[in-house]
């Protein structure tokens, strides 16, 4: 079963789908390693791993090259921003055949004026509401696999308020978006508000240290969400990790003793070195 079935499958079984933020292989692995049913693949964190802010400033060919590595790095469903699906609705047809074509399962696409910046920062900007559709509209068209998931994001809460971002996510789902995601609702009463609202399923954005306040997954699940993003959790555990090894590292002048079962065959093992010492048994050997 292709990626995108596997995600309605699940979707379809009802509660709270969590997705972990992942912005490369390693980060990808661990969250399926763990246990998690889906990765999110965080904008923010690509463009920290290419030494950006979340200021918009990568290209759709490489957050397309970026969403495939994780795709082909785990089993399960891979759901990636696309940022403001590149352009205008031609831009948003290619973007979602190159996401398509390179396993993911879902992207979502949001109503920011391009260049655009991360969703919990101050000083965006938004396109007209029927831009918004009439770019929804051409990214369901475009699909190949109607099982693509389609997500539609507006950051019309900060500049305009709830209800304008509640409208523009129902005019997104009557466009064809299978998921709303408004972005960055700014207190409990309107976090549980949304699901009511909104005609169709939706994510909520879990950012520690964001506009939304920090909610325990139980009661998303209660109020109604079908689906949580942690876009920040590992990119904010390898920063607070690698801080932490480089302060020792320059406080003590040695190298840190490995912590049990982290040799170096352990790693490796970690990122699939198995499967290919397999393959490398089965390789017919070149005659001397």
């Amino acid at each position: 079963m292709k990626a995108a079935h596997r995600l309605r499958t699940k979707l379809s079984e009802g509660g709270l789908l969590t997705a972990p933020g992942a912005y490369d292989g390693i980060t990808a692995r661990l969250s399926a390693q763990a246990g998690f049913d889906a990765v999110y693949m965080t904008g923010a964190g690509v463009s920290a791993a290419h030494g950006f802010p979340d200021y918009g400033l990568l290209t759709l060919s490489e957050m397309a090259a970026a969403a495939g590595i994780l795709a082909r790095s785990v089993d399960v469903p891979v759901i990636a921003d696309a940022d403001t699906g590149y352009g205008n609705e031609l831009n948003a047809t290619r973007t979602v055949r190159e996401y398509e074509m390179r396993g993911i399962a879902a992207i979502q696409i949001e109503d920011q004026v391009a260049p655009k910046r991360c969703g919990h920062l101050d000083g965006k900007e938004i396109v007209p509401r029927e831009e918004f559709a009439a770019k929804i509209a051409a990214a369901a068209a475009a699909r190949c696999d109607h099982a693509f998931v389609l997500i539609a994001r507006t950051d019309a809460r900060a500049m305009d308020g709830l209800d304008e971002a509640v409208v523009r996510v129902n005019m997104a789902l009557d466009a064809g978006a299978d998921i709303a995601f408004i972005e960055a609702p700014r207190s409990v009463d309107e976090i549980a508000a949304i699901p009511r609202f909104v005609h169709g399923p939706c994510l909520l954005n879990v950012v520690s240290g964001g506009k939304t306040p920090d909610m325990p997954l139980k009661a998303i699940a209660e109020m109604g969400y079908r689906i949580a993003i942690l876009p920040g959790l590992l990119l904010t555990a390898v920063l607070d990790a690698c801080d932490a090894a480089l302060a020792d590292l320059r406080s003590s002048g040695a190298a840190p003793a490995g912590a049990a079962g982290r040799t170096i065959g352990e790693r490796f093992r970690r990122l699939g070195a198995e499967e290919w010492d397999a393959l490398r048994r089965q390789a017919p050997r070149a005659a001397a």
